[in-house]
């Protein structure tokens, strides 16, 4: 139940919370699973606050849209009181509004309580290797608009353990995609 990512700057392990939050846990390791997130950017670093990661598509999506269509892109949210951004490499889902979560996740970089996010974002995970590499992406020299000066990206995701079982018809690649060179998305 837990996912290792390679990044520019190094490994993160995250441990997935996969009995609490079912949905949101699913939904990520197949995504890795299908490469998805390979190539992602770490667009939005925020300083002792929380980075975002961008899909290499700039698509949010979900297993769910994938297999079913446009009404099925996104899941419901699973907020627990017991779970709170409070700790440092707490991955959360960054939905838009209650209950319309999809690829799009955050990790926080603060052991403060970030009361605004508690009960409206999925505490789904935590980096549990990795530590060092999320602090170098924490430290990253950023331009005003919390982009860092030079891309950081997520390189390549494994599965190390999956308790759900495959989806069927999920278009999963024969090879993961080639990697970009250092181009600005944005």
């Amino acid at each position: 139940m837990s996912v290792l990512i390679e990044t520019s700057l190094g490994d993160l392990v995250i441990d997935l919370y996969c009995e609490k939050c079912p949905l949101a846990t699913k939904n990520f390791l197949k995504l890795c699973k299908m490469k998805f997130y390979n190539n992602a950017l770490f667009f939005d670093v925020q300083k002792n606050y929380i980075t975002r990661i961008l899909d290499p598509t700039k698509q949010s999506t979900s297993t769910n849209e994938l297999l079913y269509g446009e009404q099925a892109k996104y899941f419901d949210d699973e907020i627990f009181p017991d779970l709170k951004h409070n700790k440092y490499g707490l991955v959360s889902t960054s939905n838009k509004a209650p209950n319309m979560n999809n690829s799009e996740f955050f990790i926080t970089l603060t052991n403060e309580n970030l009361e605004f996010f508690n009960g409206k974002h999925t505490i789904f995970g935590c980096v549990a290797e990795g530590l060092d590499v999320l602090e170098k992406i924490n430290q990253t020299y950023i331009d005003e608009t919390n982009r860092p000066f030079k891309n950081i990206r997520i390189l390549h995701t494994l599965i190390l353990d999956d308790p759900f079982p495959d989806i069927e018809n999920l278009p999963l690649p024969s090879k993961s995609p080639e990697r970009v060179k250092n181009v600005i998305l944005f």
